[in-house]
């Protein structure tokens, strides 16, 4: 209840833009998924595990068949990071 307050008194863009720059989250990708959030990703074989990164607001950052380096890059990049499930 209290979190239903506290976003009801935020914009859209407002809700869109927290943790911009600080927060990303690591997601594993099915190949199907790969055309539509990274268009310039050449083909992939369904078969290979695949994990992104995605900036707090939902920008890709990076998409790799190693988990480890989903963290190394968010590091880089000084994000704290989240795993969505």
């Amino acid at each position: 209840m209290l979190l239903k307050e506290a976003t009801a008194r935020l914009t859209e863009s407002e809700l869109a833009n927290i943790g911009a720059g600080e927060v990303a989250y690591i997601r594993k990708m099915d190949w199907s998924e790969v055309s539509r959030c990274f268009p310039e990703a050449p083909d992939i074989d369904p078969d290979v595990d695949l994990w992104a990164l995605f900036g707090a607001d939902g920008t890709p950052i990076l998409l790799t068949d190693n988990r480890s380096s989903t963290f190394y890059r968010a590091a880089e990049d000084e994000l704290k990071t989240v795993s969505l499930h």
